[in-house]
């Protein structure tokens, strides 16, 4: 069992880190609340540290799961980072959804401190994480991901390099952008079912055992026809993300113009006060403006 540091404890880093500690290994934990670090070591057995140089000491892999761009930058390179607190030869696995651009910032500091930087951005929200079923999409050093694979694959029901440094958050913009499609699609199919005076629940019984079925359907109809949107993935964190892809995507030629749309839909969201409310919330929308 290896000596492992996990950085950022929110829904989603708070039970992979247990995963990795319930599976034997030696997990010190940081977080900006400490109190919520406490909690965790409480919860789990494992230990905490007050900074993130701290919390690194000895660890042969680090992983993170923190906010954005900054906030990375943050717990990998700040005064108290990560970066100068970890051994040489250490691997940093970044599970953050961030822009390509900081992570390959990161990569080539991390080899200027003789330590590997993989980029695994994560799919399948609280419930993935909470179930050990994430998808993994990494991109980084071929040698360094062969080493961190085993445990990623603790919480993980599939992981994957894709690429070079920065292919696994480029890889993570490709499932942003079919997200944010699928569930505006399926909020207007339901948004017609209630208008036509159909029973949406028997309309999706039916549909979604067709071509229109998919991992949105299954999982979210439900509560988006009973309103209950406070779970899963929040909408100011689908705007962060949907932000970082369409940034890209002027920067590479794409043309994403339904990305666009819905961008602006979860932004009316937003206005609504819904900026916590999971991504399924576009229904919602539609039903006050509708």
């Amino acid at each position: 069992m290896a000596k492992l540091a996990f950085l950022g404890l929110g829904v989603m880093g708070a039970p992979m880190a247990g995963h990795l500690q319930k599976a034997g290994h030696d997990v010190t934990v940081y977080n900006r609340t400490t109190s919520k670090a406490e909690d965790w070591a409480g919860t789990y057995g494992g230990s905490f540290a007050k900074t993130p140089r701290e919390a690194v000491k000895g660890a042969e892999f680090v992983m993170a799961c923190v906010g954005n761009d900054d906030d990375l930058r943050s717990v990998c390179a700040g005064e108290d980072g990560a970066f100068k607190g970890m051994d040489s030869g250490a691997v940093f696995v970044d599970h953050t959804t961030v822009s390509a651009a900081v992570t390959r910032e990161l990569y080539a500091l991390a080899n200027d401190h003789q330590i590997s930087f993989i980029d695994a951005p994560i799919s399948g929200g609280q419930a993935g994480a909470e179930n050990a079923a994430l998808s993994i999409m990494c991109g980084g050093d071929e040698g360094a991901y062969d080493r961190a694979l085993p445990v990623m694959e603790i919480y993980s029901k599939i992981c994957r390099r894709i690429g070079e440094s920065g292919a696994g958050q480029m890889t993570k913009m490709c499932n942003q952008i079919a997200i944010a499609g699928l569930v505006q699609g399926l909020s207007e199919a339901l948004h017609f079912a209630d208008k036509a005076g159909l029973d949406g629940r028997a309309v999706v019984e039916v549909i979604s055992q067709g071509a229109a079925g998919s991992w949105q359907m299954s999982n979210r109809y439900e509560t988006m026809l009973d309103d209950h949107f406070d779970h899963g993935f929040a909408t100011d964190w689908m705007r962060k993300d949907l932000g970082i892809c369409l940034k890209t995507a002027d920067e590479t030629g794409a043309s994403l113009p339904v990305t666009a749309l819905v961008d602006q839909f979860y932004k009316d969201v937003q206005k609504m006060g819904g900026g916590r409310w999971d991504t399924s919330s576009l229904y919602k929308r539609l039903k006050v403006t509708g």
